[in-house]
């Protein structure tokens, strides 16, 4: 554990400045222990939710790898030798900023509950804390443990796992013991906290719950071992797809014990799901499970920046006056709304995902964001509850993060089914969405179907790279850019369109994107890059393979 207080320290001495002054060894009474930093109930909750300043600068940065990572979004952030970009491109490297500002943050993260559970269990033994304050504490530390640990695994496998029990955080444990180290936190959380009221930003037993089922059906789809990512890093060949079918009954489960709570629902309109207008459940429905929060402010700086890099210059002019300027992150190309279009015409989550219209309220005009002007706009990074400038959230980016909301374990329950062989149960939670959407109903989906809603129903949530590695799909499914319209090396003349400079400029990045996609993707990337420390410093972990 020492390593892991030493992780922690700056984070933690500056937590205790705010509230505790210590003063010389004989003043004993004002010595900063375990039982006056939590001296109630309410000190000890307010403990552990400093862990979410670790959350709170990922909700864009996970994007920039779950999303960049894939065939569904590029990157113009700054220069192209910068971290968003690169990671657009394949290159991320150790040193690549999304991967140094993830892992190290979860890491803190977990130190920083490990430090608190282990502050709260002392002070309960000093009669301190009462049984109700203990559960509220250790029950939400352990959850946003559980989830640091969950996303470490995806996307870097084998990492260190520590604990206020000990452990070494140099040292990689495997896949199992990772994962059997999230399903303990979840479960231990699940019973010490209470059922879900509503408010999403409050871990619950019932989210516990949504999370256990999607950490079995990372599971149960059998993750790649570091030596089987060894044996597929220098090539585009994807691994055979494989699972096990008990930890898919487990994922079943869970899902049903969300489901049979009776306590959530799925919004009735999927419109009202993305803005500040409709966060917490404000309409009175329960869909969103567990959501990050992000009040933000008027400074690009802060708040959430999964809702900047998407939107990042609404309705400004390029270079030249004649195009827009370029967000961070863009839709990679105008072939995921029209291949949707086609096989969907029908289904109400198509206008929220790809945004291709917009109105600007201080001017009442209407954008177009379709080539050859611009490729569409990612609906899920936008306020969509905006109605006019002052609203529009671009100036604030507060809206919350969703980490998990019904129609995911709705979803789980129905793939895990389908992989069990059980197609025709899977139809019903499978249909609760379609028909919100609506689109026909199926009688027994099929696994491509079930893959496809993952699609529909998710896309741009920081889904696409977790569930590639799962179907074992990544090389394959990047590959599919070679059919997107500014892919061929002779766009400009093949589509017949007229572009001006800032159009031609803006879609010959697309092209060079498109194209390092296609030609950079590896097997090395069903893992990210073990990075550096935060300030460059080596941390002593094993480098993934191909890196």
């Amino acid at each position: 554990m020492k390593k892991a207080r030493i992780l922690l320290s700056a984070a933690l001495a500056t937590t205790l400045s705010l509230g505790f002054v210590s003063c010389s060894s004989n003043d004993s009474d004002n010595q900063v222990t375990d039982e006056n930093v939590v001296a109630d109930d309410a000190s000890a909750l307010s403990l552990v939710n400093g862990v979410y300043s670790h959350w709170q600068p990922l909700s864009s940065s996970f994007s920039f790898i779950i999303e960049l990572n894939s065939n569904k979004l590029i990157s113009f952030e700054g220069e192209e030798s910068e971290a968003g970009p690169v990671n657009s491109r394949f290159e991320q490297e150790p040193t690549t900023w999304y991967q140094v500002k993830i892992f190290n943050h979860l890491l803190l993260g977990i130190a920083q509950a490990n430090e608190a559970i282990t502050t709260i269990n002392n002070s309960v033994e000093a009669g301190k804390v009462t049984q109700a304050g203990y559960n509220a504490a250790v029950g939400k530390a352990k959850f946003l443990r559980a989830l640091a640990y969950l996303k470490l695994a995806q996307l870097w496998g084998e990492v260190p796992v520590f604990t206020e029990n000990g452990g070494s955080t140099t040292e990689r444990q495997s896949i199992d013991n990772v994962l059997a180290q999230v399903v303990k936190d979840f479960t231990d959380a699940e019973s010490l906290l209470k059922d879900y009221d509503g408010d999403p930003r409050t871990p619950s037993k019932q989210a516990a719950q949504a999370l256990l089922a999607r950490t079995y059906l990372v599971w149960g789809d059998n993750p790649l071992s570091a030596a089987e990512v060894q044996a597929i890093a220098a090539g585009q060949t994807d691994p055979q797809f494989t699972k096990t079918d008990s930890r898919l009954e487990k994922a079943v489960e869970y899902a049903n014990k969300v489901i049979n709570s009776g306590l959530l629902a799925l919004d009735p309109d999927f419109s009202k799901l993305y803005g500040r207008d409709y966060e917490s459940n404000k309409r009175g429905t329960n869909e969103h499970l567990f959501t990050i929060a992000h009040d933000g402010d008027k400074v690009d700086a802060q708040g959430n920046h999964q809702t900047h890099c998407s939107w990042t210059f609404p309705f400004q002019n390029g270079e030249n006056g004649n195009g827009y300027t370029q967000n961070h992150t863009e839709v990679a190309d105008d072939n995921l709304y029209d291949d949707w279009k086609r096989e969907q015409p029908n289904d109400k989550r198509l206008a929220e995902t790809y945004l291709i219209e917009v109105k600007n309220p201080e001017d009442q005009k209407i954008y177009h964001y379709y080539s050859p002007v611009y490729t569409p706009i990612n609906g899920k990074g936008v306020d969509q509850s905006y109605e006019d400038a002052e609203n529009l959230e671009i100036t604030k980016n507060s809206v919350d993060r969703i980490e998990i909301r019904y129609a995911e374990v709705l979803l789980i329950k129905a793939e895990a089914l389908v992989q069990l062989g059980r197609n025709s149960e899977a139809a019903e939670p499978f249909n609760q969405l379609r028909r919100r959407a609506g689109i026909a109903e199926v009688s027994a989906p099929t696994f491509e179907q079930i893959k496809r809603e993952w699609d529909y129903e998710f896309t741009y949530e920081q889904f696409s790279v977790f569930n590639s590695y799962r179907w074992k799909d990544l090389i394959s499914s990047v590959k599919k850019v070679a059919s997107y319209k500014h892919f061929a090396d002779n766009w400009k003349t093949a589509l017949g369109n007229t572009y001006n400079a800032d159009q031609e400029a803006y879609f010959t990045k697309v092209h060079n994107h498109l194209r390092a996609k296609y030609n950079n993707v590896r097997g090395r990337h069903y893992r990210q890059p073990i990075p550096t420390g935060l300030s460059g410093e080596d941390l002593g972990i094993a480098q993934n393979p191909g890196y």
